[in-house]
């Protein structure tokens, strides 16, 4: 239902970890995959039975990739963006301050070429306190290192995961406090937002619900989960318009107009993905 929603249309399945189970359960498990997907955006998409520990497969599934998700046009030109998902201090307990190194961000190059010893911006940074007021601050550092898979390289183009070194204080870094910020050259960022006009798409059925649960309009000062890009907030909804929605964040995000937002609502206590909106101005 997510895929269809968002138009998503080329679709590979990998069907995996078939080395723990017998080659008839395998068998079984493939037509239950087939019979899953019948009448869905994903029929007649590829499955690929696969095994990363006995390396089987991988070589079909990399072709099935090629086939039938080509590979995207880049700009080499524009600049880069990075949507960051982890962040770390990679310093180890008692090491000397002569050997500390600067916290290392990782994620996704979205677009643009990232080079070592480019200046790097991250918004929308970090809070700061005054006035009773909470504001963000874009916080400003280098690129020290990128290392890609185990190899490190000196520049990065978009496609996998990064892992970035900067001259950031490690506090800043550690146990994921970057995890939904947005990196990139400075001054060349998206806009930071603390409230979201966005366009809403819901579903039918509430994603995930053990039972059928049919998703009800959205309410005024109803709260919900957001995903956008790597950021995961609160919002609350300020004023519906038909199918355009305004919401309040308790925390801000970064994000160009066009960005897709996951929408998720608590259901039986727990967030349900109900639907999906396009950010607008």
């Amino acid at each position: 239902m997510a895929l269809s929603m968002v138009g998503i249309r080329r679709i590979v399945i990998v069907q995996s970890k078939i080395d723990v189970v017998t080659q008839k359960e395998a068998v079984a498990h493939y037509e239950q995959i087939r019979n899953f997907i019948r009448g869905t955006i994903a029929e007649g998409a590829p499955i690929v039975p696969v095994s990363s520990q006995k390396k089987i497969n991988l070589g079909a599934l990399i072709q099935a990739l090629d086939t039938t998700i080509p590979e995207p046009q880049r700009d080499p030109s524009a600049s880069p963006v990075m949507l960051i998902a982890r962040s770390f201090d990679v310093n180890k307990p008692g090491s000397s301050w002569k050997d500390l190194r600067g916290g290392v961000i990782g994620g996704s190059l979205i677009r643009g070429v990232l080079h070592e010893n480019n200046d790097l911006e991250v918004r929308p940074g970090f809070p700061v306190q005054a006035e009773n007021r909470t504001r963000w601050e874009p916080i400003v550092t280098m690129v020290t290192s990128i290392q890609t898979g185990s190899k490190k390289v000196a520049e990065a183009t978009p496609g996998g995961l990064l892992g970035v070194g900067t001259k950031l204080d490690p506090a800043l870094t550690k146990s994921d406090a970057l995890a939904g910020q947005v990196a990139g050259l400075p001054g060349k960022l998206p806009p930071v937002w603390d409230r979201l006009h966005f366009q809403v798409t819901l579903m039918e059925r509430v994603v995930g619900s053990e039972s059928e649960v049919n998703v009800e309009p959205l309410k005024i000062k109803e709260p919900l989960m957001l995903s956008v890009g790597t950021a995961v907030t609160v919002g609350v909804v300020a004023n519906v318009k038909k199918d355009q929605i305004e919401a309040v964040l308790k925390r801000p995000v970064c994000a160009e107009i066009g960005a897709r937002i996951a929408i998720s609502r608590q259901v039986g206590g727990r967030w349900r993905l109900i639907g999906m909106g396009v950010l607008g101005e």
